[in-house]
């Protein structure tokens, strides 16, 4: 991941507001501070118990990837998409992510291919996955789908997958989009994906990740439509 962080920071405000970065935006993604949520300088330097110059730095990180923004006489707030807003970025990672599982089976080595089985038997040993309840995956070298975009060796793919939309991505990846059958149908999912990339199927790990990414883009949006709209039905996974 770029950093954003100033040149004239000194090390140890660098090193600050990494560590408040890191743990902002994965409260962030984990729901702990819900989209929408207004956000201050004050409370969060009493939360964290640092100073105003390290947190304006992680703020600035936070707002740059996407997951707070500046709303006029408002102040900072966690980012909260519209369905049409999400819905384009559930389109954008389908054109993307396929691209990326067509050029990974292109491109990936045998070593990286089993690198990618190695995460999913991590996976398959958590809690959440097991219970069912949910199907989270840390960021970097643990998730699945960074690993495949990494695979693509194609430049400005990471930069857009694994930079830019990263942060927003896995805030409703992580947040709405597994849960009832729908872990266990995803963790299969990627394991069939593997399959074609191992294969050097090119065509078919394309199919396959359209395929998934359409999947979890309906769920996500249809938990996070009865979110914002508590009398409508509930959908069936």
């Amino acid at each position: 991941m770029n950093s954003i962080l100033s040149e004239q920071a000194t090390p140890e405000v660098r090193t600050l507001a990494e560590r408040v970065f890191h743990q902002l935006q994965d409260a962030i993604v984990r729901g702990e501070l819900p989209p929408g949520s207004k956000i201050t300088e004050p409370g969060l330097s009493r939360a964290y118990g640092i100073s105003r110059g390290p947190l304006r730095e992680a703020m600035r990180r936070l707002e740059a990837h996407r997951l707070i923004e500046r709303v006029p006489h408002v102040g900072a707030r966690v980012v909260k998409l519209s369905v049409k807003e999400l819905l384009e970025l559930f389109d954008l990672r389908e054109a993307l992510e396929s691209m990326a599982a067509r050029l990974a089976a292109e491109h990936m080595s045998a070593v990286e291919i089993a690198g990618l089985r190695e995460v999913l038997a991590v996976h398959e040993q958590q809690s959440d996955l097991k219970r069912g309840e949910a199907y989270y995956q840390h960021e970097g070298d643990l998730d699945f789908h960074y690993l495949i975009v990494q695979g693509s060796q194609n430049r400005m793919l990471m930069t857009l997958l694994c930079d830019d939309l990263y942060y927003l991505v896995r805030l409703y990846r992580t947040q709405f989009g597994a849960s009832g059958a729908r872990p266990q149908r995803a963790f299969v999912e990627h394991h069939r994906i593997v399959d074609a990339i191992e294969a050097g199927d090119a065509e078919l790990a394309e199919l396959l990740m359209r395929r998934h990414v359409s999947a979890s883009r309906a769920n996500v949006v249809n938990r996070y439509a009865a979110i914002l709209d508590p009398q409508a039905p509930t959908p069936v996974d």
